[in-house]
């Protein structure tokens, strides 16, 4: 990342032509990135808050309507999952070359291209003449929508101030909690009046409103500087990031994250239209108004890490998590919503904590990190989704709350790994002292 002092020459040549013996020079260390309160700060938070929305809405705009997608199309509910895990996973298929683009044409340029050919395919969408066609076209906007997130957080690491940094990406994740839940509810509404196609073409007319108001918005980049496309310095670059123990515990919590929040609500859909509950779509899809709490979780995880420390805060997402899941058990509407609640809770929140501690950690190529990072996510979102169907389809809701409560295990057991470790490194240095 290009240094802080942007602005040094600037003052030298000035001192330069009018010296001023009494007055010294600025310092260099003077930071010039964004902060809470600063020029451009809230335009920026804003613009990829809009960004977080669209991708959301895109990326997950079948999922609430599988049930209607089945129907239509006279296949399972493994089967339409794959509208959802063929865009999730060709996300996290081309999100480490999505970065290295942005590394070498801008962060800004990068997220503007993916928009704008997501949103396109967004309104061929509804258009589908088979599942395989739906299927196609949602892979294709899931490879569109890669150079987005890994950007985003490169962009905020490079221009926001450090101690901003988990508050500013908490933001963006708020972002995609918004769009996660306005997609599904809108859909939800829509569909049960004028059919799924109809709900889907709908949040592609909303992804165009906020793709262009995050291009007007997104303050120009000051802090980039252009990068090599060179495929062996890119497997270096990789290679490093992946050597870090570090790094992989937070590729490896994010995507058991993802897996525990991708099968719950690929599921609940089919869950919620059985018995006992019975409900109509236009009520399944205001259920996710549950992600407002997401929202709330992602924006204060900068708090949060504030007094917990990383790995308490990832305990506490952990524990909130496993009481949603255990809680989404019963027979009861009012319980299986507040299991909701905090399964949504504990996800947004561990995500929050976990990606930008990868911003944090990565010294250089943090594209590449970040991308590392939403690959794993995504991949753990595409392997909940199928994985969640599947279980469903064997052993009914249990089935995929036994797959949230493994993976949240694992999450849990990473955790403590890492405690372990941290501990390890602190008894080794005095050691090495003397």
């Amino acid at each position: 990342m290009p240094s802080a002092s942007t602005g040094a020459s600037a003052t030298v040549d000035a001192a330069t032509t009018a010296p001023v013996p009494s007055a010294p020079s600025a310092p260099s260390s003077v930071d010039s990135r964004m902060a809470p309160g600063g020029p451009g700060y809230r335009r920026m938070s804003f613009a990829l808050f809009l960004a977080g929305v669209a991708t959301f809405a895109l990326l997950y705009s079948t999922q609430a309507l599988l049930p209607l997608v089945s129907t239509d199309f006279g296949v399972t509910a493994s089967e339409a999952s794959w509208t959802v895990s063929a865009a999730t996973g060709a996300l996290a298929l081309f999100v480490l070359p999505m970065s290295a683009l942005s590394e070498r044409f801008g962060r800004r340029t990068l997220m503007t291209a993916s928009l704008t050919v997501a949103v396109a395919v967004g309104l061929l969408v509804p258009f589908a003449p088979s599942i395989g066609a739906l299927v196609v076209l949602r892979a294709v906007q899931g490879a569109a929508l890669a150079g987005l997130p890994a950007s985003a957080t490169a962009y905020l690491a490079e221009e926001v101030r450090p101690k901003a940094l988990i508050t500013a990406i908490g933001l963006f994740v708020a972002g995609n909690s918004v769009g996660g839940m306005s997609g599904r509810v809108i859909t939800g509404w829509v569909a049960q009046e004028w059919g799924w196609r109809v709900a889907v073409g709908t949040i592609g007319i909303i992804a165009v409103a906020c793709a262009v108001a995050f291009r007007l918005l997104l303050p120009a980049p000051r802090h980039f500087t252009a990068g090599s496309l060179r495929p062996r310095v890119l497997a270096r670059t990789v290679r490093d990031h992946l050597a870090n123990p570090l790094l992989c515990r937070l590729y490896a919590i994010g995507a058991l994250f993802m897996m525990v929040f991708g099968g719950v609500y690929t599921v609940i859909g089919y869950r919620l239209t059985d018995a006992p509950f019975s409900l109509p779509q236009g009520v399944i899809g205001s259920i996710f108004l549950v992600y407002l709490v997401g929202t709330v979780s992602a924006s204060t995880a900068g708090k949060l890490v504030g007094r917990l420390g990383r790995r308490g805060s990832l305990y506490l997402a952990g524990g909130t998590t496993t009481a949603g899941l255990l809680l989404s058990l019963a027979d009861s509407l009012l319980l299986v919503l507040l299991g909701l609640v905090l399964i949504t809770a504990g996800f947004f929140a561990g995500h929050a904590v976990a990606s930008s501690s990868v911003s944090h950690t990565a010294v250089r190529g943090r594209a590449q990190a970040s991308a590392l990072y939403q690959s794993a996510y995504y991949v753990g979102s595409s392997a909940g989704s199928t994985l969640g169907a599947v279980a469903f389809h064997a052993g009914g809701w249990a089935g995929t709350v036994t797959l949230g409560l493994l993976a949240v295990l694992g999450v849990v057991t990473i955790t403590v790994f890492g405690s372990h470790a941290a501990r390890a490194r602190s008894r080794r240095k005095p050691a090495l002292a003397h």
